[in-house]
């Protein structure tokens, strides 16, 4: 199972976090503070797993940023890089297609300071609980599509509403 969730940036930023497992707000600072540390003090060509607190991380980086997920001991480490790099591709499908990876995070880190809600909810039709929910790249952004659909729905109608309202009290 997945423990949580991590995306740090070359700089050690945090750009989003999900927590699978309860930590209070103080180990959860701590956690980050020292994972930070500790995978962006690996050199390049070193293995993308680390023993931790007897958990596994596993990091893949992207860029200027780091991907990682923290998971129990006996759970494959090689199937959890493979749902890094799935996360990776429907995050690049979503917020638009570049065809080399390297380009689309320059632009990335970016999308998922000011979209984190649609990075997060990315993530909620991926994951559920810390186990895979869904494999498929098109019904991720299927769902996702409605989502956003939904939410342009409801803008237009709070617009309508707000204009009523504006009327009626003129």
């Amino acid at each position: 199972m997945i423990q949580f969730v991590l995306l740090i940036s070359r700089q050690g930023k945090v750009r989003l976090t999900k927590w699978y497992s309860p930590y209070t707000q103080k180990e959860r600072s701590k956690v980050i503070r020292e994972l930070s540390g500790v995978i962006l003090s690996r050199g390049p060509k070193l293995c993308n797993f680390v023993e931790w607190r007897g958990l596994k991380v596993v990091y893949k980086r992207y860029a200027s940023l780091y991907f990682c997920m923290c998971i129990d001991q006996e759970d494959n480490e090689l199937e959890v890089l493979e749902i890094i790099h799935h996360y990776v591709e429907i995050l690049d499908r979503y917020f638009g297609s570049v065809s080399e990876l390297r380009l689309w995070f320059i632009v990335c880190e970016l999308d998922l300071i000011f979209n984190f809600h649609k990075a997060y909810y990315v993530l909620d039709e991926l994951l559920i609980a810390g186990e895979l929910q869904e494999s498929s790249k098109k019904t991720v952004a299927r769902q996702i599509a409605a989502q956003d659909s939904l939410v342009e729905a409801a803008k237009e109608q709070a617009s309508s509403i707000s204009n009523i309202i504006s009327q009626a009290t003129k």
